[in-house]
This record gives C-alpha cells, sequence and structure tokens, in this order.
C-alpha cells in the first residue's frame, strides 16, 4: 500500500497537504473498503496481510501528478482511494490530500509510484 501526499501549494515548495496519522488512516480505510467492495479482494488482502502490510509514503509535487500516478494504477488495475480534504483547517474543502494505492502486487504499485520520492 502507497500513499501519495500532494504539497499544499502547486509550485511544490509548500508544506505537505496532510501530515497526520488520521488522514492517512482515512486513506488505508477508504482504500481497503474499496477493495472489499471487488470479487478477487480475499486473496489480494490476505496476501497483504502476510507479508507484512507494507505502507509506503511518498510525494507528489502538485495535485496533478496525483491525478495522473491515480490514472497509471487504474491502467494497471491496481486498487486506488483518493481523500478529500473537509476543509476544517487551511486547506480548500474538496482539495485532493492524498492518494492510496493498494493493497496490491509489489510490481504493479512501484510501476506507477516508484519515480516519487520518499516523505
Amino acid at each position: 500500500m502507497v500513499f501519495v501526499v500532494r504539497k499544499r501549494s502547486e509550485d511544490g515548495q509548500g508544506e505537505d497537504c496532510c501530515s497526520s496519522e488520521p488522514v492517512y488512516s482515512h486513506a488505508a480505510i477508504g482504500a481497503y473498503k474499496q477493495l472489499m467492495s471487488t470479487q478477487p479482494a480475499a486473496e489480494v488482502v490476505s496476501h497483504w496481510e502476510n507479508t507484512g502490510c507494507t505502507k509506503v509514503v511518498v510525494k507528489a509535487p502538485d495535485e496533478q501528478t496525483l491525478l495522473d500516478v491515480r490514472q497509471h494504477a487504474r491502467e494497471l488495475g491496481l486498487n486506488t482511494h483518493v481523500v478529500r480534504d473537509a476543509g476544517r483547517t487551511q486547506i480548500a474543502p474538496g482539495s485532493k490530500t492524498v492518494l492510496c494505492i493498494g493493497p496490491g502486487p509489489v510490481e504493479k504499485v512501484d510501476t506507477t509510484t516508484g519515480h516519487l520520492k520518499l516523505l
């Protein structure tokens, strides 16, 4: 499972849109719920759970990169979930702040997010 975190400012110089654990939790739960609504979910989730439930956090310089990564992940058949901010802080309501990809085959996830820097 990989979390792609968008930078706050569109020029990529701002702070991360989310720097707290709850946002990652929302992304993970959303991805898990979405995956469980598909047919082969049990096998994918079981493999992920039996291999240590790996989670990696990378950063995207802007919202367009986040959306491009999501599109690429979907093209590879990976599960994705985007968290939209509620707007209770400095971030505008509805802003796409985190993309969660997976769980899924490591090779596919790495192909999608391997070019992004670790957070």
